[in-house]
Order: structure tokens, then sequence, then C-alpha cells
């Protein structure tokens, strides 16, 4: 599968700083209802820090050539999960056999009921 037709999810996170809607897009794994993704570089990502100011988060599934066509812009909370939090080694696994790849600090998302 080309880069193009590769599903990202695509985060908008809160600017810490400038307040301003900052995205990303990111590698991603989906358990149940909640989506999870893998900080390479854990609580420096800015990404991280936008979110342990403000959980509040946005985000869509898609290709870089359509960023919402598998799921529009969806409000959800954000938290962080650590290694002895009871889900961490199941999101791995899923890492693993999806991307052979976890090592980081884990990023949780909850979609929010409208």
């Amino acid at each position: 599968m080309s880069d193009s037709e590769e599903i990202f999810l695509y985060l908008t996170t809160t600017g810490r700083k400038s307040g301003l809607p900052r995205q990303i897009e990111i590698w991603f794994v989906q358990r149940g209802t909640c989506y999870y993704m893998v900080s390479e570089r854990r609580e420096q990502a800015d990404w991280v820090k936008n979110i342990v100011h403000m959980p509040r988060v946005q985000f869509s599934l898609g290709r870089r050539s359509n960023q919402t066509a598998i799921l529009p812009l969806t409000d959800a909370q954000a938290r962080l999960v650590y290694p002895d939090d009871p889900i961490a080694a199941e999101v791995c696994a899923l890492m693993d056999a999806k991307y052979g790849w976890s090592d980081g600090l884990i990023v949780e998302l909850k979609p929010v009921e409208q």
C-alpha cells in the first residue's frame, strides 16, 4: 500500500502556547471505541505536551488525499496510557502487529458523545 492509500489518524490539538489548532498525521490502532497512537518521543513530543495542557482534541481518519474519508472530524478526550495500565500490553501488541513498532508512550483518544 502506498503512503497515499494508507489510512492515518489526523490529530488536532490546541497549541499550549499559541492556543491555535495544531494537526499531525500519525499511525494508530483501534481497540473497541477508542483509538491509540504511540509517541516515540514520549512526553517530549509537542503534541503530547499539548494534550497534557488541553486533553480535549479532535481527530479524523483518512488518507493523505482525503483526510476525512474514513471517519469525519470527531471530538475526543485524550489521555496518556502508561505501561502499568491494563490495556498497555494489548495496545502495544496491536501496534506491533500493524506496524512492527510500539516503542513509546501510548495516547488514547476516546470519542465524546455529541
